[in-house]
């Protein structure tokens, strides 16, 4: 069965949007067919500020996978980018993804929790998902992504800005013209 799952992708170390572009491949090869892909946006790091800025994203496709399978396959592609899974948390990494929604699907266990428990607290997570899923339900909170970004502090959103020098339409899979 497919479902849709929506992304959230970070990376603040090395070459931030080919770190992107890789694991935007990486998903589309383990059988995750992204269809839309936000533009990058800059913001400063959350959680320990004292690091460079992060450029993130969110894409969304369609999957076979479930969401622990989706997980694995996250993590995967953050070891072959070089995180290290022993620093501290929210400190700099070279790829961080994040499963935002799986369709109206909710799971909670140790170690996943979906709908993402912070996505309505995180404009630079809601900024680049409205770009792309603007009047999707968030199934526990009943608001769409469009509604929980308009409620963010005015201050958290112009902490997300577009990353200069990258074209809107920045993402083509291999083979793609």
């Amino acid at each position: 069965m497919l479902r849709r799952v929506y992304l959230s992708l970070g990376s603040n170390l090395g070459d931030r949007v080919g770190q992107l572009h890789t694991a935007l491949d990486g998903l589309r090869a383990a059988d995750v067919a992204i269809d839309a892909v936000s533009p990058v946006y800059e913001t400063a790091a959350w959680g320990v500020e004292d690091q460079p800025d992060f450029a993130n994203i969110a894409a969304s496709g369609d999957t076979g996978l479930e969401a622990h399978s989706i997980l694995a396959l996250a993590k995967e592609l953050e070891m072959v980018a070089g995180r290290d899974f022993d620093a501290p948390r929210w400190s700099a990494r070279p790829l961080d993804i994040d499963i935002a929604l799986l369709e109206d699907e909710q799971v909670e266990s140790e170690q996943l929790t979906v709908p993402h428990v912070l996505l309505h607290e995180r404009a630079f997570v809601l900024v680049p998902l409205s770009d792309i899923a603007a009047a999707v339900v968030h199934p526990r909170l009943g608001r769409t992504i469009e509604e929980l970004r308009e409620a963010l502090p005015r201050a958290e959103l112009d902490g997300v800005w577009r990353l200069s020098g990258v074209e809107d339409v920045w993402y083509r899979a291999f083979g793609e013209a």
